[in-house]
């Protein structure tokens, strides 16, 4: 029975997927052309002989149509959920949801944590109960401005800008918002308030530990957010790929797979453009992967302040999709034996 449900919940999830990158296809043949015959075979090819299960074959289309060839190697975004992060990450990779205990894992990084509400109490980040009534004077002593994130925040949703004026306690308390963290605000550096300055952008760095735990980042893009919004929204964000060896951003950005140039508010142009102390970015990922090895592949969400600091914004260990950096600069992970995952449940 268990197997069963186990079956059923994974032939809706991979079928959802599907439906994504069927989209997302679309999206690109519309300025690259239609995927060639030739390559459409070749991805049905590898998904079923190399990856086990024709179902993967449309995440592997939109990479071939994204880069107008075929790569062996390429690990599609519904394998990934469903072979590679339970086996290299397990349970462990949840821990990334739970932010109180990313300080206690990482507990040589400066945290931008104030407080969190959990289980209904406030909490400070030494595991002290505050006083409901003394909450507000706490979060806001040293801070003018604060974000709040629920756990599982995903795509952009349950985030919010606080300050002092607008803060009010029953919103947490009475409206089952559940377990989050309070955050400071971040004032991110000039480079990027170019192109979108009322919000912070987030760059993404992917890093992976070897069989022997070696740690080394594989990939990296950037997400900014548009003028409308306060905070990175995945419906509206705009992802540009940055070259992994030297921090320049790729001459094209995507909202939502479709091509663009400039940030479509800003005008501000991607081409021959370098991220500030990207170097940093990297060695900070690969710093914080070591104190945790035994997960196989993070999600690292950092930013560059305006005092040239790098910020941890947050670690994903469980929904740390790769779809958008195998597509634009992939295969990221081809050295990884990934693609033989699928065969130790079949005891192949």
């Amino acid at each position: 029975m268990e197997q069963l449900k186990y079956d059923i919940y994974w032939y809706f999830k991979l079928k959802r997927s599907n439906g994504r990158a069927l989209k997302a296809l679309n999206i690109i043949e519309s300025y690259k052309g239609k995927l060639q015959p030739k390559l459409k075979k070749q991805s049905n090819e590898y998904a079923t002989e190399v990856l086990g299960n024709r179902a993967y074959a449309p995440w592997l289309y939109v990479y071939a149509a994204f880069q107008n060839r075929f790569e062996d190697g390429w690990i599609p975004d519904n394998y990934y959920a469903k072979e590679v992060i339970p086996k290299l990450n397990g349970d462990y990779g949840k821990v990334a949801d739970r932010n109180f205990i990313i300080p206690f894992l990482l507990s040589d990084i400066e945290t931008l944590d104030v407080a969190y509400i959990l289980n209904g109490k406030f909490c400070s980040i030494d595991s002290k109960i505050i006083d409901p009534n003394k909450v507000k004077d706490y979060l806001f002593e040293k801070h003018d401005k604060l974000v709040f994130k629920l756990e599982n925040s995903k795509r952009g949703k349950g985030v919010f800008i606080l300050d002092k004026s607008n803060f009010d306690i029953s919103t947490f308390l009475s409206n089952g918002y559940g377990n989050g963290v309070f955050q400071k605000f971040i004032q991110q550096h000039p480079f990027f308030s170019e192109f979108a300055d009322n919000s912070v952008a987030t760059i993404r760095v992917t890093t992976v530990s070897d069989p022997l735990g070696n740690i080394s980042a594989r990939a990296s893009y950037i997400r900014f957010g548009r003028t409308k919004d306060t905070h990175i929204k995945s419906n509206s964000a705009v992802s540009v790929s940055i070259d992994i060896n030297s921090g320049e951003f790729h001459p094209k950005g995507y909202m939502n797979w479709t091509e663009i140039d400039k940030h479509p508010d800003s005008k501000v142009s991607f081409h021959q453009k370098t991220i500030p102390y990207f170097n940093k970015c990297l060695e900070k990922a690969i710093e914080m992967h070591k104190t945790i090895p035994f997960m196989g592949c993070l999600g690292w969400d950092l930013a560059v302040d305006h005092l040239d600091k790098i910020q941890l914004i947050e670690v994903n260990g469980i929904n740390n999709g790769i779809k958008f950096s195998e597509a634009t600069t992939g295969p990221c992970f081809k050295d990884l034996g990934w693609n033989n995952l699928w065969k130790q449940k079949q005891g192949l």
